[in-house]
């Protein structure tokens, strides 16, 4: 569905990706594990449109999508759930979920996939009428991801969604990530915790200094030795 070759992107003179290949195919869910600066984010940025790339071809769905800019991406079916969860703080739960359905034209089927992230996510439920400011971090990683679902994506981007949480919350995140891809929704996922990342994922990306460097099933990965000691812990 989602197809990078050979991108590179830059901030200035500064070259943050250099070649990035890698691919997310329908009903995965893809992770790309790397240390803060490796390039993680900057790839999710360069894919929505937000950072141009400078070589290099993006293609969702065989059609080409760089040089698109943003909200045309969200049109064609790929949405984001940034790092830092950027909901708005002065905005109720429910007007944050309405925000991510802004493209759409579909009223009735808008009021049915709100519904469903309120079952995906029942503790928004509770507090529709609450301002997204005053939400747990729990649940404002809910609120990020159940907005970005409101675009009816056909590929959900994830960057960092276990920040700040505890191991609970955690654990509670991740199970609903794969709730979501068993609705058939392909994700790409961009996680520090390599170690639930790479749990959930099929396939996986280790990112360093803007290049891939290791990819492959999930589950070898997790019993690469470089991968174990370098981002596993052990």
């Amino acid at each position: 569905m989602l197809k990078l070759e050979a991108v590179h992107a830059a901030y200035g003179n500064i070259r943050a990706l250099r070649g990035i290949s890698l691919s997310v195919e329908r009903g995965e869910i893809v992770t790309m594990i790397g240390a803060n600066g490796a390039g993680k984010t900057t790839t999710l940025k360069t894919i929505l449109g937000v950072l141009r790339a400078r070589q290099g071809r993006i293609l969702f769905e065989e059609e080409r999508i760089d040089g698109l800019p943003p909200h045309q991406v969200v049109q064609r079916g790929i949405a984001s759930s940034p790092e830092g969860r950027r909901i708005f703080p002065r905005m109720t739960v429910l007007e944050n979920l309405e925000l991510g359905a802004f493209a759409r034209t579909d009223a009735a089927n808008v009021r049915r996939d709100t519904e469903w992230v309120l079952e995906l996510f029942p503790r928004l439920r509770e507090r529709l009428g609450q301002k997204g400011g005053t939400l747990s971090g729990g649940e404002q990683q809910m609120l990020a991801i159940g907005r970005a679902l409101m675009a009816r994506p056909r590929v959900l981007l994830l960057d960092e969604p276990s920040m700040g949480l505890s191991p609970i919350l955690v654990q509670t995140i991740f199970s609903i990530i794969r709730d979501i891809n068993r609705e058939g929704t392909a994700i790409l996922v961009v996680e520090q915790n390599a170690r639930m990342a790479l749990s959930v994922a099929h396939r996986g990306y280790v990112i360093q200094t803007g290049e891939i460097v290791l990819e492959g099933a999930a589950r070898d990965l997790m019993t690469n030795e470089e991968v174990r000691k370098a981002y596993l812990g052990t």
